[in-house]
């Protein structure tokens, strides 16, 4: 899947403290599909895009991973419309929030603003695991 987002590493040489940024390769996203049929569309890094529309209408995820953690993904308002208006999953699992200081998305700012809503959403603390 496609993801809209860039990617790259910078690295500081310990020594001289000059830094170095290299690409990182494509972003991407998977839709990973099991034996039962339960769809789930992993996001990546990512920003907003058109194609998500055609990816809530094509794959039909029952559960979407969505970034929301602002700045190098979609901020809360950004993945609230993704999920409500674009994929239409059954459930969100928020991630890509609270592990470093520019991500200041919160799980319950992207929940106020889905507001009404069927999505189920989960939000599970950075390092916490949940059972699906």
């Amino acid at each position: 899947m496609r993801a809209e987002h860039s990617s790259e590493v910078t690295v500081v040489d310990p020594v001289t403290k000059k830094s170095t940024t290299y690409p990182g390769g494509e972003p991407c996203g998977f839709i990973v599909e099991f034996e039962n049929g339960f769809k789930l569309y992993h996001m990546g890094d990512t920003g907003l895009f058109g194609d998500m529309k055609l990816i809530g209408e094509y794959y039909k995820p029952d559960l979407v991973m969505i970034p929301i953690g602002g700045h190098f993904v979609m901020d809360p308002r950004d993945a609230a419309y993704a999920t409500k208006e674009m994929l239409r999953p059954k459930y969100a699992i928020p991630f890509h929030y609270g592990t470093f200081p520019v991500l200041r998305g919160t799980p319950q700012e992207y929940q106020t603003a889905l507001g009404q809503t069927t999505v189920q959403v989960f939000p599970i603390p950075p390092g916490d695991t949940l059972t699906f």
